[in-house]
């Protein structure tokens, strides 16, 4: 029998019955801790870095160190680059106002340490997607902002146009890189007969090409227009329209906050929506009384997107009108309106023989 009152009321088998139930009471209380703090922790998380920028005032953007076409600054402090126009974009769609970013420069060895602690809100900063990355560190990638590979620089005079050009040719690469073994590998397949010229670091491989020490140098392609345009006669050499590997480059967040990568990742797909649908900075606010549905969805005339980020529904109007559509911004930053000159090719929208697409917003 099992006694209610105090331990001088029990004995016997009841200890047992007692013992058995102060146990259930306490594995009980145990789990509705349990269910609060994951109740309290979900809940928590799936808005604490929107409301970290909202209450800051300003979003903290990582980005390279100085990379053309990504991220570089001006004498003034002036940031431009596509990753720098993605941050911009988050900033608009939270704070209304693209100029609310600090702009932190990492270099790649501290880049997602610097996320992860939460030294910045976003890493925007031309990371390649890739399955270590994904599966080995507490991140997400939102979204493929531009599609890449790794290509190769050639020196003028190999009168080379293209890949399958090539035959005896000078590396210069550096030591340990995966790109180093990349291009090993689609030599040893194509027979193209090579010798490394190993540097310690990228720049010090780009300085060897220079000094003619080599006659072809690789990395990602993106990056290989801005060493031709840093060249001291870009003339000297071309980059050749094929690459050799799969480079989807993209911003980062962390785990644990669901809100914060939906925001960031639909901030992207809101420029590759905006120019899908012939939106774009300078049409925007006559597009608002759009009799397209999918038009005034976008805009926030239409339903309650913002409602399911936090936002308000004219979030994407924000971006539009303060970033551009993503035509816009590939133009300004690797396109004909840059210096680089960059076709857009795989960057296209998917109508447009590119692979640039984003889920549809509805």
């Amino acid at each position: 029998m099992y006694y209610a009152g105090g331990e001088e009321e029990r004995g016997g088998d009841s200890d047992l019955l007692w013992d058995y139930h102060k146990k259930m009471r306490i594995k009980r209380a145990a789990w509705i801790c349990l269910l609060a703090v994951i109740v309290f922790s979900t809940g928590s998380a799936q808005a604490i870095t929107r409301g970290m920028v909202i209450k800051r005032g300003f979003l903290k953007c990582g980005v390279s160190t100085g990379t053309p076409g990504f991220s570089t600054v001006d004498e003034k402090g002036h940031w431009s680059g596509l990753d720098v126009d993605i941050c911009r974009a988050v900033a608009a769609a939270i704070l209304e106002d693209v100029e609310k970013v600090k702009y932190l420069p990492l270099a790649e060895k501290e880049s997602f340490s610097a996320l992860l602690s939460g030294e910045v809100d976003i890493l925007s900063r031309n990371e390649t997607w890739t399955f270590s990355r994904d599966a080995a560190l507490a991140v997400n990638f939102g979204g493929i902002s531009y599609y890449d590979g790794q290509g190769l620089l050639v020196a003028s005079v190999l009168g080379a146009a293209h890949l399958s050009d090539l035959q005896k040719v000078r590396v210069c690469s550096q030591t340990g890189s995966v790109m180093e073994k990349n291009l090993e590998d689609y030599f040893l397949r194509s027979k193209v007969e090579y010798k490394d010229v190993i540097f310690e670091t990228s720049d010090l491989a780009v300085k060897g090409f220079v000094e003619n020490k080599c006659d072809v140098i690789t990395m990602q392609q993106s990056m290989l227009y801005g060493v031709k345009l840093g060249l001291p006669d870009p003339k000297t050499a071309m980059v050749l329209p094929e690459v050799i590997s799969k480079e989807p480059l993209g911003p980062v967040v962390r785990h644990g906050d669901d809100t914060w990568l939906d925001i960031v990742k639909w901030s992207l797909y809101a420029m590759i929506t905006a120019e899908e649908l012939g939106i774009n900075s300078t049409n925007v606010s006559e597009m608002i009384i759009s009799n397209n549905l999918a038009v005034k969805r976008l805009l926030g005339q239409e339903g309650s997107l913002g409602r399911g980020l936090g936002l308000k529904d004219d979030w994407a109007y924000q971006i539009i009108k303060q970033v551009g559509n993503y035509g816009e911004v590939f133009e300004r930053n690797f396109g004909a309106e840059s210096s680089l000159n960059v076709d857009r090719g795989l960057n296209n929208l998917w109508n447009n023989g590119g692979l640039q697409y984003s889920p549809p917003l509805r």
